[in-house]
C-alpha cells in the first residue's frame, strides 16, 4: 500500500462501532493526533456486532459537528465508505478504528464493527488498524493514549505496509505502565455456550435474546488471547483473502458433481 511522503504528517480517518460519544474513540483520536492530521467520521449510536454490513434499505444522513467531525446514522462500514468517497477533500493515508470497549479476538473479528471498519479501509486501498481494549470498563482507557500512539506510529511508519492486510490490536485491561510490550499473534478460538436466551414477553409472545453466556478460549501459544492474558498488547495481521490454499488440491480431487 502507498504511504504518505516522509516530509508531511499523514491524514488519518478515525471511526469506531461504539458510537461518536464513546470514550474509546476520544482516546484513539488523541493518540492519532500525535501522529498526523485527524478527521473523525463515526456512527451516531452503538453499532457493535454489525460486522461488515452496509445500509442499503434506507438513505443515510450525515451531521457535521465541527470542521473535523462528522456523524453518520449508519454502520462503521458506512462511515468509512462515505468518508473516503464523499466527505473528505483529501483521501486519508490511514484508517484507525476503535478503541472498542471490549475485546475483538478470535472469532470476534467476524462480527465486530470495529474490525469491519478497518477491513473496509483496506478494501479501499488504505492501510488500516483496528484497536480494542479487552474490557468493557473504561477505567484504564485514558492512560493508553501515549502507548497507543507509539504502537500505531510503529505501524504507520512502515514503508512496506502489506497489501490487502490490516492489523487488529487488542490491549490488556491493566494500567498502561504495566503493559509488558507487544506480541505479534494469531487468532485464537472462542466458543460460546448459553449465549441464546429464549423467553416469552408479558403478552405470551416468544422472543430470543443473543448475547451473554459463557465463553472458553483455545489456541496456539502465539494466540491473541494468550498475549493479552500475559499482559501484552496483541497485534494480529489479518488478510482479506479467506481462501484455504492448503485445501485446494485436496478439494480438486473430490471431483464434485454438477
Amino acid at each position: 500500500m502507498s504511504q504518505p511522503p516522509p516530509n508531511r504528517r499523514p491524514n488519518i480517518l478515525c471511526t469506531n462501532d461504539d458510537g461518536i460519544h464513546a470514550p474509546g474513540l476520544g482516546v484513539l483520536t488523541e493518540a492519532a493526533r500525535r501522529i498526523g492530521s485527524v478527521v473523525v467520521v463515526a456512527p451516531d449510536r452503538e453499532q457493535s456486532a454489525t460486522s461488515h454490513s452496509l445500509t442499503v434499505n434506507r438513505p443515510l444522513r450525515v451531521t457535521r459537528r465541527d470542521e473535523d467531525t462528522h456523524v453518520v446514522d449508519g454502520t462503521p462500514t458506512d462511515c468509512v465508505l462515505i468518508a473516503v468517497n464523499s466527505l473528505l477533500d483529501i483521501r486519508p493515508d490511514f484508517v484507525f478504528s476503535g478503541v472498542n470497549h471490549g475485546p475483538n479476538m478470535g472469532e470476534d473479528v467476524l462480527y465486530s464493527g470495529t474490525v469491519a471498519a478497518a477491513m473496509e479501509g483496506t478494501i479501499l486501498g488504505i492501510p488500516s488498524v483496528a484497536v480494542s481494549l479487552s474490557s468493557r470498563s473504561s477505567d484504564n482507557l485514558e492512560g493508553f493514549v501515549e502507548i497507543l500512539a507509539r504502537l500505531l506510529r510503529g505501524l504507520v511508519e512502515r514503508t512496506d505496509f502489506p497489501d490487502e492486510t490490516f492489523f487488529n490490536i487488542n490491549l490488556p485491561d491493566i494500567p498502561a505502565e504495566e503493559i509488558k510490550g507487544a506480541r505479534i499473534t494469531t487468532l485464537g478460538r472462542r466458543v460460546y455456550s448459553d449465549s441464546l436466551t429464549r423467553r416469552e414477553d408479558p403478552s405470551g409472545r416468544e422472543y430470543f435474546w443473543i448475547g451473554g453466556g459463557v465463553s472458553s478460549w483455545s489456541g496456539r501459544d502465539d494466540s491473541d488471547f494468550r498475549a493479552v492474558r500475559a499482559g501484552f498488547a496483541s497485534v494480529t495481521p489479518l488478510h482479506l483473502d479467506l481462501t484455504n490454499y492448503r485445501l485446494m488440491k485436496e478439494v480438486e480431487g473430490w471431483s464434485l458433481p454438477i
